[in-house]
């Protein structure tokens, strides 16, 4: 409520006092050198974007499954967060960080070739969707008063830990559907929120003296991706349905059209 209050506040002074909009969107509550390290973070991040985009690109050439990203995966980011982070291990830690991305591709890459083979217009927008989210809740987490949002952390951890534990009854008593719907729009949510979570710890972090880009930028590789696999299948969902009203609507008027036909020749 209080990032609420401050829109609002900034908003109606900028239209009765004069106020610069610029100061929405400021940053001067952050420390300088919190503000280079975020710089160093989302730089990171992009690097990691584009490393993923390429494993994506490496599975659809070479058909790598997602079991070759999940082994990748569990590998790279344990030993990762192993190495401590000193000028003498950058460069180890780098390529370890460049694995965990080019991995998180081959993990994303059956679920993009689905949409580009059956609804490539929706990945785009899936992406866009993706980024526009990320940025405001990043945004919100940032002008928002410092630890504000860092009670989130054992809230979200306790939503998957519940999708998890129903995850395992539903092999036992059912509800498989039903429970991918929560954990579809569900998850969508509590990452959001991890965005957010992320975001304020990254600062607080800093604050302390403890800056590391690459496990960072890492956090929030992770939840970008989980925000794009459940919007990219929400999306497709919705295409899908879509596609299945109009084809259903093209056989009602065939059929129409066909009686028409039928009546005239009797005539």
């Amino acid at each position: 409520m209080d990032f609420i209050d401050r829109l609002s506040g900034l908003a109606g002074g900028s239209m009765s006092r004069g106020a610069p909009a610029q100061k929405l969107f400021s940053l001067a509550d952050l420390s300088p050198a919190v503000q280079t390290h975020l710089q160093e973070v989302y730089l990171t991040l992009a690097v990691a974007l584009f490393l993923s985009a390429g494993g994506v690109y490496v599975s659809a050439l070479t058909g790598f499954a997602q079991g070759l990203g999940m082994i990748g995966f569990l590998v790279s980011v344990p030993w990762m967060m192993s190495v401590p982070a000193s000028p003498g291990t950058l460069r180890k830690r780098r390529m370890l960080f460049g694995t965990a991305a080019a991995s998180q591709g081959l993990l994303v890459a059956p679920l993009v070739r689905s949409a580009l083979a059956l609804h490539p217009g929706v990945l785009f927008t899936a992406f866009a969707g993706t980024a526009g989210v990320f940025a405001c809740f990043s945004a919100a987490a940032l002008l928002s008063p410092r630890r504000q949002y860092l009670y989130l952390g054992g809230l979200l951890s306790s939503v998957l830990s519940t999708f998890m534990l129903m995850r395992v009854a539903s092999f036992f008593f059912g509800g498989g559907a039903l429970l991918f719907e929560a954990e579809l729009y569900g998850g969508l949510a509590v990452f959001s929120g991890y965005v957010v979570y992320d975001t304020q710890v990254i600062v607080e972090r800093c604050e302390a003296g403890l800056k590391d880009p690459l496990r960072d930028a890492l956090d929030l590789l992770v939840d970008f991706f989980a925000i794009f696999a459940r919007l990219l299948v929400i999306l497709m969902r919705n295409a899908e349905k879509k596609d299945r009203r109009q084809r259903d609507g093209e056989e009602r008027d065939g059929g129409r059209q066909r009686q028409r036909t039928t009546r005239s020749y009797r005539m």
